[in-house]
């Protein structure tokens, strides 16, 4: 039996971090709503800076450190990735559609059969 570890949150000044983050996250969309009658800038800018600031209270938390590392680390992972060349890219697209048009071809023509054989030969409606 495989057992999953789980991540939880261990110190209570996480746990405040986390919930000051979703606060800002709430009163940034609050208001946002409640700032409509003074303009779109005064709305945005509400918005941004609440935004802004609980990605910054998320950051200083350790879920934050780790959602950072974690970043860094499938970037890291992503410069190890030998990418294809122009010419193999094109021509690998090229092998796609050709199989498409292929796969195309084929049903439309299993489709046409398929509708003769039941259509014409065993139910008769010759159209």
């Amino acid at each position: 039996m495989a057992t999953s570890q789980v991540e939880t949150i261990h110190t209570g000044a996480d746990k405040a971090k986390l919930a000051v983050a979703v606060a800002l996250v709430l009163g940034a969309l609050v208001a946002f709503y409640l700032l409509g009658k003074q303009g779109p800038v005064a709305q945005w800018g509400a918005l941004v800076v609440g935004l802004i600031a609980a990605v910054v209270v998320f950051g200083m938390s350790e879920s934050g450190r780790q959602l950072v590392a974690f970043g860094r680390d499938a970037w890291r992972e992503v410069k190890k990735v030998v990418w294809p060349t122009r010419k193999e890219a094109s021509q690998m697209t090229l092998y796609v559609f050709a199989f498409v048009v292929v796969m195309a071809l084929f049903l439309w023509l299993t489709d046409k059969t398929l509708e003769w054989v039941m259509y014409d030969l065993i139910l008769g409606w010759r159209k």
